[in-house]
Order: structure tokens, then C-alpha cells, then sequence
């Protein structure tokens, strides 16, 4: 089975000899071409019997190998390969040597081809829900991956994937060190632990969530002084009870539903903390694995269902990036819980929670 959508137009457009077909099935898609070693030539130029000439060869995203300590790809594009290719009687092999090979030739005419293409299709939309069918697809690790599903959709990347990059080496590096100030493997862990911990949501309103999903009094709005008992709980804020109206027009909540708790975001940012700490380098796969299986305990103690985790994520994102707008950030919420609720093939749909 092709490991992805990717592999599976590419293996069909080649049984069909349709030469078009197989640039149309990476057109918009990141090729990954391996970082030399040093002393090796820049460009891993090599004679491919089956080609019948010398090739560059790339990578399918679903045809990365598994995760080395030392093994790094560059993510390319079609469009870079066309404009930059060294040699016009070299060809470009991509996932030579498996059953999803193609070998493309790139003359200068063949080489405006792909450009074409590339223009008629476009560079591959975020937003997309991908399955790699060579990934977990059940058990505790797919749930934990399952928990960053929002995020492997905004990028559409594999949701079910520890390998070798989430998006490549350098990326990854750079989100961690940019967004997380994390550059080593000790900071990594600091951070994994505070997300594994909800420590990054906002205290007051997650504190008045639970409250108020325990069925705890709350402060009202309004009181005369010195009324309140101690044991009364923080007002839920308004621009909460905002969202979730808004949330329960547009199906994030159902008719009488209300979020319990924002730690989903912390929750999803974690597994890919993990995803982006393998990329990097910063961690390796049995650390990550157990890691994305604390991750979907740590949810398990809050929340009951993929339904109560979806709308938490999508209020802890609303409260940290929209702030009440309803702009774009928060139509792409609506989004990404509509594929992740409602297409067949998410792991929100085929996974239990518990």
C-alpha cells in the first residue's frame, strides 16, 4: 500500500505511462533531497540501472526513511528543481528503487514542463487532513499523535507520523528555537514538561472553566462588597461565553455545550514539541514515543471525549491568537475541527478517546 496520497497518484500515473501525471502528483508536493555527509559531494549524483543514466534523487515525504541521529533531507520543491537542475541529460529519480519510483527527464523542454504543471496545480493548501498508512494507526501512541492532529492539519503533514522531520531538519530547529526558545535537548524537556503540565493556557480562565464544569459557584459580576464566599470561583470571562455561542452556531459545541478546560492546546502543542524535538535531533524515537503517550493521559484526565478536546484546543487557540475578533485564525479553527470531526478518515473519527 503507497504510504500516502502522495505515493499512490505517483505509483498510478506511472503504471498508466502518464509522463504528465507523475509531475502532476508532486507538482505541489515538498521533495526531500538528502544533506551531504561530510566529505560527500554536494549533490548525491549517482548511475541508475533502471533510468539508464546518471540521477538526482528525492524523496516522497511518505518515502523518508526511518529516523537517524545523523541523517538529514532538505525539503525542495519542483519548481527549485526545475530552475536550478545542474546538467540537462541527468535525470531526476524520485523514490528510486521502490515500488512508487519515477524517472523524469530534464531537458530544458521537460524541465518548462514541470513548471507548467507546477503553475496549473498550485503548491500543495494547508489545512489538509493527511494518514500515513505506515504510521500508528492504533494504540496509545496513534492517540497521543491523535492530540496534535490540529496542528499535522494546519501544515498538512502526516498527523500519525514520528520520523525523521516534520517538516525538515532546519524548520524544525527553527520553530523550536523562534516559538519555543528551545535549543538544546534540556530546554526540550523543560518545555515538554510545562505543556505536559497546561502551564502555557491562561491560569484565571482555566481555573474558572474547571470550576465551573465541577459545578462550583462563581464570582458574579456586579456583587456588593464583601458578599463573596470563599469558596465562590473566578468569573468565567465574558469573551469566553462569546466564543462558546459562537462555537454552538457553528457546530465546534453542541446546543447546551460548554468547554471544560483550555489544556488542549498545550496538549497539541506538546506532541508536536515531540515531532519538531525529533526533527531536530533533540530527542529520539522511544523518548518520543513515550512522550505522545503522556500526552494523550494527560488529556484523558480532563477531558471525556474527542468532541471536549476539539473545543478546547479551538477556544485555547481563539483566546491566544484571535482575541475576540473572528478573523481569519478563527475561521480556520472552524475548519480544522470540521475535517478533524467529520472526515471518515480522522483519528477523531476510527480512535476511542479512553
Amino acid at each position: 500500500m503507497p504510504p500516502t496520497d502522495t505515493e499512490r497518484r505517483l505509483c498510478e500515473a506511472t503504471a498508466r505511462g502518464d509522463w504528465d501525471g507523475q509531475v502532476a502528483a508532486i507538482a505541489g508536493e515538498d521533495l526531500y533531497l538528502a544533506v551531504p555527509q561530510q566529505g560527500q559531494d554536494p549533490l548525491p549524483v549517482y548511475d541508475d540501472p533502471a533510468a539508464g543514466a546518471k540521477c538526482i534523487p528525492v524523496l516522497t515525504r511518505g518515502m523518508l526513511p526511518p529516523w537517524q541521529p545523523q541523517q538529514f533531507f532538505d525539503r525542495v520543491s519542483v519548481e527549485e528543481l526545475a530552475q536550478d537542475w545542474p546538467n540537462d541529460k541527468w535525470r531526476l529519480a524520485v523514490n528510486p528503487g521502490t515500488p512508487c519510483a519515477a524517472y523524469l527527464h530534464a531537458s530544458p523542454g521537460h524541465r518548462a514542463g514541470w513548471l507548467r504543471v507546477r503553475a496549473q496545480f498550485g503548491v500543495r493548501p494547508g489545512g489538509l487532513l493527511v494518514t500515513h498508512y505506515g504510521g500508528p494507526l492504533h494504540g496509545p501512541v496513534a492517540q497521543g499523535l491523535a492530540c496534535g492532529a490540529p496542528i499535522a492539519v494546519h501544515h498538512s503533514v502526516p498527523w500519525n507520523e514520528l520520523g525523521t522531520a516534520f517538516l525538515d531538519h532546519a524548520a524544525d530547529a527553527q520553530t523550536l528555537r523562534d516559538q519555543w526558545s528551545v535549543t538544546d535537548p534540556a530546554t526540550w524537556q523543560q518545555r515538554l514538561d510545562q505543556l505536559l503540565g497546561g502551564q502555557f493556557v491562561p491560569a484565571e480562565t482555566e481555573t474558572a472553566l474547571r470550576a465551573r464544569a465541577a459545578g462550583a459557584p462563581a464570582d458574579a459580576a456586579g456583587e456588593e462588597p464583601g458578599s463573596r464566599d470563599a469558596a465562590q470561583s473566578p468569573a468565567v470571562p465574558e469573551l469566553v461565553t462569546r466564543y462558546e455561542e459562537r462555537f454552538r452556531a457553528d457546530g465546534l459545541l453542541p446546543a447546551d455545550g460548554r468547554v471544560v478546560s483550555l489544556v488542549a492546546l498545550d496538549h497539541a502543542h506538546a506532541v508536536n514539541l515531540v515531532r519538531w524535538g525529533l526533527g531536530a535531533r533533540l530527542c529520539a524515537p522511544p523518548q518520543a514515543e513515550q512522550a505522545v503517550q503522556q500526552v494523550a493521559a494527560r488529556a484523558r484526565e480532563v477531558y471525556g471525549s474527542w468532541e471536549e478536546f476539539a473545543a478546547g484546543y479551538a477556544l485555547g487557540r481563539m483566546l491566544a491568537f484571535d482575541n475576540g475578533w473572528f478573523g481569519p485564525q478563527y475561521a480556520e479553527a472552524v475548519h480544522l475541527h470540521r475535517v478533524l470531526t467529520q472526515d471518515p478518515s480522522s483519528p477523531w473519527r476510527g480512535l476511542p478517546f479512553a
